[in-house]
């Protein structure tokens, strides 16, 4: 029999791994049909769906290997972070899924998130007030207009896959929906600055740099007090913290 691996746990999900098949446990039925629903219209790769009965879904492993892991060396190729890129590109021109994502959060709600979380880092003593507020002044010019495509919601570097210089898949789609581009692009490339350029590349025109770097940070304080509150550690090393530190 096959070992059972608990790839991640939590309090909202768990992910399991049973030889070459993953089970997502999650419990929020609205969050893994999105899920199966945008990887049934994606045009890039996905994992195969094997089966899905809420509040479990079964999904075939991909092939190949993560892009890479925040905090660690990505050794992918950069013709492989170009071809995410590309991907990325054909997953933006694609036409709208009919809800918003993550990643398609309104100026005001982002700002009132951003304000939340701030305060939230502050009043415990997580980071140093300067600090926070440096990095919320220069989150502050992600509130702007921006036209809606198909988002992924949570492009994590390991959340792509590669065998060389190919892309084989890309997995956990629960965040996907209408949203901001340079969402998506900024996720992919936090903590590997050295790469945005592959990407870029692969990517092709109408990338602002600048507002990817403002990402950067907006999507870092947004999320760190999520991943101590569920386990995780974002003063790793090259993580959400380092982040912070290395944008002002």
């Amino acid at each position: 029999m096959d070992e059972v691996e608990v790839v991640v746990a939590h309090s909202e999900r768990a992910t399991l791994r049973v030889g070459d098949v993953f089970l997502k446990v999650d419990a929020d039925r609205e969050r893994i049909d999105a899920e199966v629903e945008a990887m049934a219209v994606a045009p890039v790769p996905t994992p195969k769906v094997l089966w899905h009965k809420p509040p479990v879904l079964a999904i075939a492993a991909l092939p190949g290997t993560a892009l890479g892991r925040l905090g660690e060396p990505s050794t992918a190729s950069p013709a492989a972070w170009a071809a995410a890129g590309a991907a990325i590109r054909r997953l933006h021109d694609a036409p709208l899924p009919p809800r918003p994502g993550q990643a398609g959060r309104r100026p005001d709600e982002l700002a009132a998130d951003l304000d939340g979380e701030c305060e939230w880092l502050v009043t415990n003593g997580v980071l140093p007030a300067d600090l926070v507020a440096r990095n919320r002044q220069v989150a502050e010019a992600a509130l702007r207009p921006w036209t809606p495509v198909f988002t992924h919601g949570d492009l994590q570097i390991d959340h792509v896959f590669v065998d060389g210089d190919e892309i084989t898949g890309i997995i956990d789609w629960s965040e996907a929906g209408q949203g901001d581009a340079l969402y998506d692009l900024a996720t992919l490339t936090l903590g590997h600055e050295e790469h945005l350029g592959d990407v870029v590349a692969g990517y092709g025109t109408g990338v602002d740099l600048d507002v990817i770097r403002v990402w950067w940070s907006s999507r870092s304080l947004l999320n760190v007090r999520w991943l101590v509150e569920h386990g995780f550690d974002p003063f790793a090393p090259g993580c959400e913290i380092d982040v912070l530190r290395s944008t002002c």
